[in-house]
């Protein structure tokens, strides 16, 4: 039977109307669209800004070419994967730069962008803050030049790793790639790579300088260059050291994380005026007592769980509470036993502050006393907000480099969950166990027995505590020969300890030490 013309003719028209309606969503969205084989795909650019400037060093100019770019990570076939942004600092009038140092650096997180190594530590430029690293006025403040740089002695390149800063997966890639140690560390691996080819400067000595989580990766990289590249580094920082997670995650049934932090209690104790008079003179002699305790009579006491009682328990817990400022009563309540977040919100209660997390030397006020943990953390804020903006307006005003995409000084759940196991060709150091990437760093320096480590730890520092560090290296089963390769320098601030201008002097002359150290031919 033939159907009318009217009615075929809307028939034709409804199924036109349909068919549309229903590409509509794939065309404006376009992630459901069938490649055509006759486009050719989007192309990646790298682009770059450069400028020129000068500081004062030492009483002696300096004059530089700062570069602010991209860099596109590609695979083994050459498409691309992700782009990474970077910052350089190359000193000008160098007669053979291929014999000049170079230093890579990068903040932590993971997911941190190299905000305060860059403003903070080594770079030309750096946030305004006092003498002791307290905010001068209201944010954002003011970006002054840095006469404590390290640029007179050596190149400078920050890295912002993918997920961090302006660095991201190219369309179509997944973040998930790259956000856990082995492929963050192949990431920015490759990027070494990328940067010391197109420089020209594979033999120039190489340093690398990570903060926090990015000492982590430094351990990483330390192994990974060499193995991968044949890239044998001169020396690696470690600034406010995290490499054997072990020692910093207070989860029920690992007792390791409260010995190794209790020093880092007592100097918060001493600088609040919490500690018993015989302690409140000499930082470093309370210091010492403290982790006498921590590593004797209280180590054996956590070791002893529920049959630690009666008057050796009432004399663990006297010592204890001398030793970290806090109660008696508190600490039973707690059975001996206090994580840095109730540690933080109970030292000051009664004066109803808080102390913080990166710093314990700032304090915050919270909206209310009670609680068990802190709200925020006040050294976070500072260095956050004092920091961060100054560093957006430097790109973009001062160096020209205009980017309308989000900048993520702080990735956040952009890398979360963070994968912390081993590639599965590798042994594997994180899988069913605490993370602990010392032995990347300990094979790597038995490989090459030049490769010299800098430490730099802060007292004041709850993230990453000082004597957790020393726990670490002290059970590296490092060559006997090899262990005045590695040099610990202590500081009177906290995770970023550069913020204080004392020890952002010792900071640099640390440093510099260190570089000399590591090109010095042995005898």
């Amino acid at each position: 039977m033939r159907l009318p013309d009217r009615l075929l003719h809307r028939l034709v028209l409804l199924l036109v109307l349909f068919l549309g309606i229903g590409s509509m969503p794939a065309t404006l969205v376009g992630e459901d669209e069938e490649p055509d084989p006759d486009k050719p795909p989007v192309e990646i650019e790298e682009r770059s800004s450069s400028s020129q400037g000068r500081v004062t060093i030492g009483g002696m100019p300096v004059e530089y070419t700062v570069t602010v770019g991209d860099i596109i990570l590609r695979d083994d076939e050459g498409e691309p994967k992700a782009k990474m942004t970077f910052v350089s600092y190359l000193r000008d009038g160098v007669e053979d730069r291929r014999q000049r140092p170079v230093t890579f650096a990068f903040n932590g997180g993971p997911g941190s962008a190299s905000v305060w190594v860059h403003l903070g530590a080594f770079g030309p430029k750096k946030a305004l803050l006092d003498d002791e690293g307290m905010p001068l006025g209201p944010p954002p403040g003011e970006l002054v030049d840095n006469e404590h740089s390290v640029l007179d002695v050596t190149d400078l390149v920050f890295i912002d790793p993918v997920e961090t800063g302006w660095s991201r997966p190219v369309p179509g890639e997944e973040g998930e790639q790259f956000t856990g140690f082995t492929k963050d560390v192949e990431s920015v691996g490759e990027f070494i790579r990328l940067w010391l080819a197109r420089n020209d400067r594979w033999a120039s000595p190489k340093f690398i300088a990570g903060e926090s989580y990015g000492t982590t990766r430094s351990a990483g990289l330390a192994e990974y260059l060499q193995d991968t590249h044949g890239m044998f580094l001169n020396g690696i920082c470690l600034i406010s050291s995290v490499i054997n997670w072990g020692t910093k995650v207070f989860n029920i049934g690992n007792d390791l994380p409260y010995a190794l932090i209790l020093p880092t209690y007592t100097a918060t104790a001493w600088q609040h005026g919490k500690l018993p008079e015989r302690l409140a003179g000499d930082l470093e002699d309370a210091l010492a007592r403290s982790e006498a305790f921590a590593l004797g009579d209280y180590s054996s006491a956590l070791m002893l769980g529920d049959q630690l009682q009666g008057e050796e328990r009432r004399r663990i817990r006297s010592q204890l509470a001398e030793l970290s400022g806090l109660s008696e009563d508190y600490l039973e309540r707690a059975d001996l036993r206090v994580d840095i977040y109730h540690f933080a919100k109970e030292l000051l209660r009664e004066k109803g502050l808080t102390v913080g997390r990166l710093d314990s030397r700032y304090t915050g006020r919270d909206r209310t006393d009670l609680g068990e943990h802190f709200e925020y953390d006040p050294s976070s804020a500072v260095v956050t907000g004092w920091y961060v903006s100054l560093l957006k307006d430097y790109l973009r005003h001062e160096l020209g480099y205009e980017n309308d995409m989000v900048f993520r000084h702080s990735a956040g759940r952009q890398v979360r969950p963070w994968n912390y196991h081993e590639d599965e060709s590798r042994q594997s150091y994180g899988s069913n166990a605490y993370a602990n990437y010392a032995e990347h760093l300990r094979a790597a320096m038995h490989k090459n027995p030049y490769l010299k480590v800098l430490i730099m730890s802060g007292y004041y520092d709850l993230a990453t505590p000082y004597f957790a560090t020393d726990y670490t290296v002290d059970h590296m089963q490092l060559d006997p020969e090899l262990r005045d390769n590695i040099h610990v320098a202590y500081y009177k601030a906290g995770h970023m300890m550069y913020v204080r201008t004392e020890d952002l002097i010792k900071f640099r002359r640390d440093y510099l030490d260190f570089m000399s150290d590591a090109l010095t031919t042995a005898d």
